[in-house]
């Protein structure tokens, strides 16, 4: 009986140090339009989730997901936000950006050059596959 209730103490103790250390929350924030509001919004909700979840003592981890139009968010010479970017990637080890590989392939391809992303943003195969992995892996949703 003694070890059942050093047992159950130790499980509960465990526990308690699980509940301390706090939660970890993933968030995939989808970009498809070519607009400065919507990929500061994404910004915006990206670090305003992360402040938020911090203060609680959880953690958050965000990758931002930009395919079609949205794709000019991560290209270099072409964002509007890449200073942002930059800003944010350094600050925030929590936050990624994936950049679709089938609007990169297309939107290259009626360019004079490949299109260099910035360095803050690595190539999935393709952004809508990678938004349906991260759900498939429990990430909440939300475009901007």
């Amino acid at each position: 009986m003694k070890k059942l209730i050093l047992a159950v103490g130790l499980l509960f103790m465990g526990m308690n140090a699980a509940l301390a250390e706090g939660v970890t929350h993933y968030l995939a924030i989808h970009v498809d339009e070519n607009d400065p509001k919507v990929m500061n919004m994404a910004l915006n909700n990206a670090l305003n989730v992360t402040t938020y979840y911090e203060a609680q003592g959880d953690k958050v981890v965000i990758e931002v997901v930009a395919y079609g139009p949205g794709l000019n968010m991560l290209i270099e010479g072409r964002s509007p936000v890449a200073s942002r970017i930059a800003a944010l990637s350094l600050e925030h080890e929590n936050l990624s950006f994936a950049a679709c590989g089938n609007t990169h392939r297309k939107m290259s391809a009626g360019s004079d050059a490949e299109l260099v992303l910035l360095s803050e943003a690595g190539m999935v195969p393709s952004g809508v596959v990678r938004l349906v992995q991260l759900q498939e892996q429990g990430f909440a949703y939300v475009r901007p």
